[in-house]
């Protein structure tokens, strides 16, 4: 192995030659306290910036063996790592000769939600950290003294400071990993006491506008009602007080401004564990929660909504419903469907991000008109079949739009002033008339069989001499060859670099597993397999540093957004 004297040498013969004489610079080198690895140096044509291997020997970074002797505890110290890395390289922006601000190892920083990521990696000998870096270049040669501020000042200094556990705040790197292991361990437990969240007292929900980032100034700490609090014990902060929301069908009563819309997207993001600090660091629900929003303007690809329409204007067969771009109610519709097809065992709607006429009706109307006349099968009517049939959990949250969906609520919540309380005995003393029950059930079994395949034929990635052009410049977009993704309907994306995980997969879908037709549940379930084996890693030939493990629900929903998606059904 080369030192790093040796690399300097390198540098300085290439200086103001052409870029491709960066090329020299791959290999390994020895920095003392790390070894440097670069594997291929990227043209500045490419679009694409060089990946950097910076491994520090376990002797040196000192991290303690406990903190990541779990792959929870371990998924907790990468995720910490890396918002120590992109801090540090925040700091770092240099500015050019015209005064503009720039950074050469741009690093994304994570959002609220602890994720798995291929970023930075703990093994049991080393530490990996995986950046990527503009090359410095001037008139397209090589800027060496440039490159020689970033080899020898920068990378040295985020080493020092974000890799080695003697210059961290220890307290504060105990209390990240703990505060996961406890998370994860409400997780485990939600089912065995017949819930499908829990949260708890004290818990600050408001978020800034519409980003996931607390908002400080508006932070009221959830109350609860002692009727309605529980204990859980967790390893390492002991006892917690709160509140189970229980399975089955609850309803959440508040107005816009109660807290009610607050705790649902709490409770939507508490899939993911949260850092210190968030707000919502002991808001946990089970991993197989889905949200469906409505989402006018997407496709739909021949799903089968006749459980919810009896007939729409724009596709006569609810069967094979397809629409270029459909409607606000025809679009959840279509969303509740697809999700309980990709395994969905809880589903959340909130009024605000609903339309009326798909969540509830009011059974007051039914005689001005009658219910063999209506083309929507409003939610309410089909909840508790489907709790029943299909062993789902609806939360619903509300204040004008779910009537029928109190009168067969299992439990009705109050909140008030960011106050819980448990009103199902004054919910059910209104005596609401029950909803009529669609005399079939056979649409709701329908449900629960895999039926569409995807002709593979219909994921393409390509674009002009590109085998592959997968990109996702924001959270909400992602680019699939020569599609653009409208990812804005899912509100349980919660970082960028699971868009471009997402695109990763369909690519990796179509090589892997689509030689033939497969069904959409049967490609979940083989990608969901790879990923708990074989990690990220599996996903593509090249190492990696920008991916990040998204659900099954939300590559099922991205898939489904497709526009060139095409699907057949089983038997047909």
């Amino acid at each position: 192995m080369k030192d790093k004297e040796e690399f300097f040498n390198l540098l300085m013969e290439i200086e103001g030659k052409e870029f491709r004489e960066y090329s020299r610079l791959i290999g390994d080198f020895d920095f003392t306290r790390y070894v440097l690895k670069i594997n291929q140096v990227q043209e500045p044509a490419s679009g694409q910036s060089t990946l950097l291997l910076i491994r520090v020997p376990q002797i040196i970074a000192g991290f303690p063996a406990h903190l990541s002797n779990t792959p929870v505890r371990r998924t907790a110290l990468e995720d910490f790592l890396v918002r120590k890395l992109s801090a540090r390289l925040e700091t770092l922006a240099r500015y050019d000769r015209e005064g503009i601000s720039r950074r050469r190892i741009p690093l994304y920083a994570p959002g609220q939600a602890i994720l798995p990521r291929t970023s930075l990696l703990v093994a049991d000998d080393y530490i990996e950290a995986r950046l990527y870096l503009d090359l410095p270049a001037r008139h397209g040669c090589v800027a060496a003294d440039s490159a020689k501020e970033v080899f020898f000042e920068d990378l040295p200094a985020v080493v020092n400071t974000s890799l080695i556990y003697c210059n961290l705040n220890q307290r504060e790197v105990e209390d990240f990993v703990n505060l996961m292991e406890d998370a994860d361990q409400i997780r485990q437990v939600l089912s065995t006491r017949g819930w499908i969240g829990f949260v708890g007292e004290g818990a600050m929900l408001a978020r800034a506008g519409e980003s996931d980032a607390p908002d400080y100034e508006l932070m009221t700490p959830l109350a609860i009602e002692d009727s309605l609090a529980v204990e859980v014990d967790v390893p390492n902060a002991g006892r917690l007080r709160g509140f189970g929301v229980p399975a089955g069908i609850t309803v959440i009563l508040g107005d816009r401004y109660s807290g009610r819309v607050d705790l649902m997207r709490a409770l939507s993001a508490g899939i993911y564990n949260h850092i210190p600090g968030d707000g919502r660091e002991w808001v946990v629900t089970l991993p197989d929660t889905v949200q469906v929003v409505a989402e006018a303007g997407r496709s739909v690809q021949q799903v089968d909504v006749s459980a919810f329409l009896r007939e729409h204007p724009a596709c006569p067969d609810v069967k094979r419903f397809t629409c270029v771009s459909a409607d606000a109610c025809a679009a959840q519709v279509a969303g509740t469907v697809e999700a309980i097809e990709a395994g969905a065992r809880v589903l959340l709607f909130d009024e605000s991000t609903s339309t009326a006429e798909f969540l509830s009706g009011d059974s007051r109307t039914i005689g001005l008109l009658p219910a063999g006349n209506r083309q929507v099968i409003p939610l309410a009517w089909r909840a508790r079949q489907m709790v029943e049939e299909l062993g789902l959990s609806i939360v619903v949250a509300g204040s004008a739009a779910v009537t029928d969906l109190i009168a067969v609520a299992d439990t009705v919540l109050l909140v008030e002033g960011f106050k819980v309380t448990d009103i199902t005995k004054q919910a059910r003393d209104l005596a609401i008339p029950a909803p009529p029950t669609p005399p079939s059930a056979a649409e709701i079994a329908a449900l629960a069989e895999p039926s569409r395949w995807i002709i593979p034929i219909s994921i393409d990635p390509s674009q002009d001499r590109y085998d592959a052009v997968i990109a996702a410049p924001n959270i909400r977009t992602l680019v699939f060859g020569r599609s653009v993704i409208d990812l804005s309907g899912l509100p349980q994306l919660a970082d960028i670099y699971q868009a471009r995980t997402i695109g990763r997969i369909l690519y990796y879908a179509k090589l892997r597993y689509l030689d033939e037709p497969r069904s959409v549940r049967e490609i979940l379930d083989l990608v969901d397999r790879d990923l708990s084996t074989e990690g990220l890693e599996s996903l593509t030939r090249d190492l990696r540093g920008d991916l990040a493990r998204p659900r099954r629900y939300e590559i099922a929903a991205a898939l489904n957004r497709l526009d060139t998606l095409r699907v057949a059904h089983a038997g047909r």
